[in-house]
């Protein structure tokens, strides 16, 4: 190249500007309106009813103890009259096995009924919530105070609101550890300053938890921390009711005067005063559609029922309804027929069967437990007068919270005798068994020579509860020896 070529090319130097992309956006805090309607109430029902049990039952007593107990410290779990051990734990699974057949059931036929209405985090968030706009006011009087400087009547509200809320949350933990350590006890323990250090942790966390979820995160805690948002869609379909906007009757919205007729407007009967988004928790636009952070409360439907009642115009703008339903204009009860579906019915069968499966299973579960095993050190033996003896362990508890007596039959083999000794009761019976008490024998068992081949046989090990006329059979096999 030649130096004037080299002369003409000149080296330039772009600046380059840095530019900072933030991952992350700091979410604008939601302030929600107060909403009247059929859903609200609706929502403040399932509000009492939890509550009431949720608060209400450690309170209870039943047979002189609290009604609903999970006593981890003695391995007992009492629910009102009934009385469970570690070795129950398929009730528990039946339990768990029930709710999630109830959830897929339930989210099929109307969408996320248990968000909207009755899970814990909808529940306290709504309670909080109340307390909030009794203290700081509605919804423009929490964002003027927001917004404006720290003022002494702006420092008293808050520290009010936050006092209720800490109260409220501490005696929600101290409800939750009354489950598993008697609340009387708990409370008295508190007084004295006397608390465990398990005790102290988990009313502290649980009441934290309280405070900060329906305090704070709120609706973050729907779209960020809970699953059930991200799969619910798998269990919907076209026939599941879920919160709707009627896109085809309230496009194009628009703001107009009250005074016109619905019809003279040239606009659809969205007015687009925007109060279904304030009310919403959630802080989302039904109008956008179906969002996987809807929650499904009915708030909107509230909201909107209430300002089409004030334009005169008719309700439903916003309502439950279903995907086909939209789509081919059914009437309501076009629509509440395709609630009946094969994926419904099947739901339905399982979760019927499943709970008079569990409390036929309650109602027959027996008061006492009983163990054989054979004695591994000793296969079958001849005793000195001419008889064939096999040596068993049984073991028998007492379930229940008095003394029981019980019998014990053996049958399976002519001839088989059995001796033990016990010495609450003479052969055959076991007397006095204490309340939980675990009784540990030794029988043995003989047979005559002679009466049954050599070999295994089976025989039955029958125990009653002489008070409630109780029977379990326990199934082992007695040995004979080749002689």
């Amino acid at each position: 190249m030649s130096a004037l070529k080299k002369d003409a090319v000149k080296e330039t130097t772009i600046p380059v500007e840095e530019v900072v992309f933030s991952l992350y956006k700091s979410a604008d805090k939601i302030y929600a309106r107060s909403v009247s309607g059929l859903f609200d109430k609706w929502r403040w029902l399932m509000v009492w009813v939890t509550q009431l049990f949720f608060y209400g039952v450690p309170w209870l007593q039943w047979d002189g103890r609290q009604a609903m107990l999970f006593d981890l410290e003695t391995k007992r779990f009492y629910v009102f009259g009934l009385i469970f051990h570690p070795q129950d734990l398929i009730y528990l699974s039946f339990l768990l096995i029930v709710s999630a057949l109830a959830l897929f059931l339930f989210t099929a036929v109307a969408g996320r009924l248990w968000c909207g209405f009755t899970c814990p985090q909808t529940v306290y968030t709504e309670i909080f919530m109340w307390m909030e706009t009794k203290i700081e006011g509605d919804r423009l009087a929490r964002m003027r105070l927001d917004e404006g400087g720290w003022t002494a009547k702006k420092l008293s509200r808050k520290t009010m609101k936050h006092i209720a809320w800490l109260l409220f949350a501490l005696w929600t933990g101290i409800t939750f550890v009354g489950y598993f350590s008697p609340i009387r006890d708990l409370l008295f323990n508190m007084q004295l300053l006397q608390l465990s250090g398990w005790e102290t942790f988990w009313v502290a966390f649980y009441g934290f938890a309280t405070y900060g979820n329906a305090g704070f995160m709120r609706e973050q805690v729907c779209k960020y921390m809970c699953p059930y948002a991200r799969f619910q869609s798998a269990m919907f379909d076209d026939d599941t009711l879920i919160v709707t906007y009627d896109e085809a009757r309230g496009e194009p919205r628009g703001a107009r005067s009250k005074k016109l007729a619905e019809k003279e407007t040239g606009l659809g009967s969205c007015i687009d005063c925007s109060i279904c988004v304030q009310v919403c928790p959630t802080g989302i636009d039904i109008r956008k559609g179906l969002q996987y952070e809807c929650i499904g409360c009915g708030a909107c439907i509230d909201a909107c029922d209430d300002v089409m009642d004030k334009m005169g115009y008719e309700k439903g703008l916003i309502k439950y309804s279903t995907q086909n339903a939209m789509q081919n204009g059914w009437t309501r009860s076009q629509m509440l027929r395709r609630l009946v579906r094969p994926r419904v019915l099947v739901y339905s069968a399982i979760l019927s069967l499943l709970m008079v499966g569990m409390v036929v299973s309650l109602y027959m579960k027996p008061d006492f437990r009983v163990d054989i095993l054979r004695d591994r050190g000793m296969m079958g033996r001849f005793t000195n007068d001419g008889k064939i003896e096999n040596v068993f362990n049984l073991k028998l508890e007492n379930d229940t919270e008095v003394a029981r007596d019980y019998a014990l039959t053996v049958s399976g083999l002519d001839g088989l005798t059995f001796n033990y000794s016990d010495s609450n009761g003479m052969n055959g019976e076991f007397s006095g068994v204490k309340p939980f008490e675990t009784r540990n024998v030794v029988i043995e068992m003989q047979l005559p020579d002679g009466v049954a081949r050599p070999g295994s046989h089976k025989i039955y090990f029958e125990v009653t509860d002489l008070q409630s006329k109780q029977t379990l059979k326990e199934k082992s096999v007695f040995i004979i020896p080749v002689n």
